[in-house]
């Protein structure tokens, strides 16, 4: 009775995921997140094979390593074995199963140790599956939870085949920022706190990525650590392949005044320059600056050169800010928060600046925000949670600015 009644809950869940959520790519992350949640595991993955290519890549995936550059060939793997017979299979103990040849998600102290994985179905065919990996508790799978699983993968797959997913090839990007295995840790007074527990990471060059996670979570300092604003305790910062895990403070100061612009919720302008000359004080101190007229001209405020903080509204003063992070050039826009002092049509003039400098100039930018629908607009949203990266999901078909609504 208790399983029908989990199976009911699961049931439901997923298909007001499925209801409620306009996005297709959105309805099946949900729905996974429920998956993991009602079976309490560590990771997990919606795979889908490409018979153009003859791999599978991991449309969705949660867990603690970046999986979103990944693909499989087919024929390897649990993942194949079960979308080439179409059947579900269960493992107790991966490390001794002769069918187990690893995970994409085993590395870094990730090591897996139990499997569920069932196959998503047509009429005609089986083309991907669901795969859930290590319950929390270290506990090994039921066979009720294979049934449970194979039902939410049902569901899923009708979805798929009713409103039709399209499987891209991921592009071969280029990577800006890499962070391996970061941890942080802060002495208190009550001993020592671990804020991120081994952050795994990827940005690529020219993607405009948003973290999401509530207060407390770590986003916030995995984002200082990136802009060397803080230093990890150990694991690996690599930008554009150099190491930065312990800068020296020249390297550090080079880094941070060149290739980093800073966005904050305060906007942090001084208040005896113009507009102008707030942006201008930044591009002096860099090496490759654009012109700051530009700067003012690509977050649409050329007019407010001789305006002074005091005289904007609070999404002008944000421009200015966005505009003296842009003069820089940088490789790498820091946006932590940039909206959340703002009222929704404000916050879009902000978040259209932000998304014209990133599509314009080919420049990357990570943001952090509270809110989720921000992260429509993003080619890939990342979940933090309890110092650990949750989940990342890839947007097909990311909003414009100018169409998000809260």
């Amino acid at each position: 009775m208790e399983d029908h009644e989990q199976f009911v809950k699961v049931s439901y869940e997923i298909m007001e995921q499925i209801l409620e959520v306009d996005s297709l790519e959105d309805a099946l992350a949900g729905s996974l997140e429920i998956i993991v949640k009602h079976l309490k595991s560590e990771a997990a993955a919606i795979w889908l094979l490409d018979q153009k290519t003859n791999r599978l890549y991991p449309m969705f995936h949660k867990g603690p390593s970046d999986i979103s550059g990944v693909s499989i060939e087919y024929g390897h793997g649990i993942e194949s074995l079960v979308i080439d017979t179409g059947k579900s299979v269960i493992i107790e103990d991966a490390q001794s199963d002769p069918r187990f040849e690893g995970t994409v998600f085993d590395g870094g102290g990730f090591v897996t140790h139990s499997m569920l994985c069932v196959p998503l179905n047509d009429l005609t065919s089986t083309f991907g599956c669901v795969q859930v990996i290590n319950k929390l508790d270290g506990s090994h799978y039921t066979k009720e939870e294979l049934t449970l699983c194979e039902r939410a993968a049902a569901l899923a797959a009708m979805t798929i085949t009713e409103k039709g997913l399209v499987i891209e090839q991921p592009e071969e990007k280029e990577v800006l920022v890499s962070l391996r295995d970061v941890t942080k840790e802060f002495q208190t007074p009550g001993g020592v706190s671990q804020v991120l527990k081994g952050i795994n990471l990827d940005v690529y060059k020219g993607e405009l990525l948003v973290v999401l996670g509530e207060s407390g979570c770590g986003k916030s300092t995995m984002m200082n650590i990136i802009g060397g604003m803080d230093s990890l305790t150990d694991g690996q910062l690599i930008i554009e392949g150099k190491d930065y895990s312990h800068p020296s403070e020249t390297d550090l100061t080079k880094y941070r005044r060149q290739d980093i612009g800073f966005i904050f919720q305060s906007y942090n302008l001084m208040p005896n320059l113009s507009a102008l000359e707030n942006v201008k004080f930044i591009a002096e101190i860099c090496d490759n600056s654009m012109e700051p007229e530009e700067a003012l001209k690509q977050t649409g405020l050329e007019n407010k050169g001789n305006s002074y903080p005091g005289q904007l509204s609070g999404g002008q003063q944000q421009r200015i800010a966005i505009a003296r992070a842009l003069v820089k050039n940088p490789k790498l826009i820091l946006a932590d928060e940039p909206t959340a002092a703002l009222d929704h049509a404000t916050s879009i003039e902000v978040l259209t600046a932000i998304e014209n400098i990133v599509r314009n100039n080919n420049t990357t930018a990570i943001m952090i925000t509270h809110n989720p629908e921000i992260g429509k607009m993003a080619d890939r949203v990342v979940k933090i949670r309890g110092g650990k990266v949750f989940s990342i999901k890839k947007n097909a078909q990311p909003l414009k600015a100018a169409e998000l609504e809260w």
